[in-house]
């Protein structure tokens, strides 16, 4: 099985959280949702959006010199290879931008062996995309991804932006978009995911609330929201 075919197990776009409130006009949380990709976020990005989520990360830097991507960011690790985490890269909080087409691929493994039961988390991204990679984790696989650059965990991203692409992929609330009502409208036939998540861990666990929509869709992103995922939206703007 080619590696961007491979789906995480028990992380699957577009299952919506059993018991987790929805933001949407409906008010309650759907038990099923569409099939959205490989992991439990769908990244689909424009290469517009909101604060610092925006623009290239630059291509061909060496991750032990700390090189300068396109973006003037200093790249922790290229966007292709399998890392060993430890002696290849540092547990943290990394982002890549820019990315386009869902041809960025990334995957959280428990070990070398390739085999899908190594798989902690993984996803295919257009746009902008934040993972922590613990330290129990063995191995962070990358490939057609723009370069990876170190996330402190207050980072800032400038003045927080009230208006975001609907294909924006993962924005950090507070430094990229400001808490508050969003609203997209516009949306065909259930290819709409959100997703709120108190971290970039990308697990089940990750989720406080997400949903498939049709029509507009109407979301209330609070301050103590670690990010916000939107894929196959329209664009969305800040209410209130």
């Amino acid at each position: 099985m080619g590696m961007k075919a491979k789906v995480a197990l028990g992380a699957v776009v577009g299952f919506v959280v059993i018991g987790a409130v929805s933001a949407t006009g409906g008010g309650d949380g759907k038990a099923s949702g569409g099939d959205k990709g490989s992991s439990a976020s769908a990244n689909r990005d424009s290469g517009t959006g909101a604060g610092g989520a925006g623009g290239g990360g630059g291509g061909g830097a060496d991750k032990d010199s700390g090189s300068e991507t396109a973006a003037g960011k200093k790249a922790a690790f290229e966007g292709d290879g399998d890392f060993q985490v430890g002696p290849d890269i540092k547990p943290g909080t990394y982002r890549t931008t820019g990315n386009t087409d869902e041809m960025c691929y990334w995957e959280r493994a428990k070990d070398a062996s390739g085999e899908m039961d190594s798989l902690l988390a993984n996803d295919n991204v257009s746009g902008t995309s934040y993972v922590t990679i613990p330290a129990g984790d063995k191995i962070f696989r990358t490939s057609d991804c723009n370069d990876w650059e170190a996330v402190g965990p207050d980072a800032e991203g400038g003045s927080p932006a009230t208006e975001m692409a609907g294909n924006g992929g993962m924005f950090k609330v507070g430094a990229d978009i400001a808490p508050g009502t969003y609203k997209s409208t516009g949306n065909t036939d259930d290819l709409c995911y959100w997703e709120r998540a108190k971290d970039a861990e990308h697990s089940l666990d990750s989720i406080i609330a997400n949903n498939n929509v049709s029509g507009t869709a109407v979301v209330t992103i609070s301050a103590s929201d670690a990010y916000f995922k939107t894929s196959g939206c329209q664009d969305w703007k800040k209410t209130s």
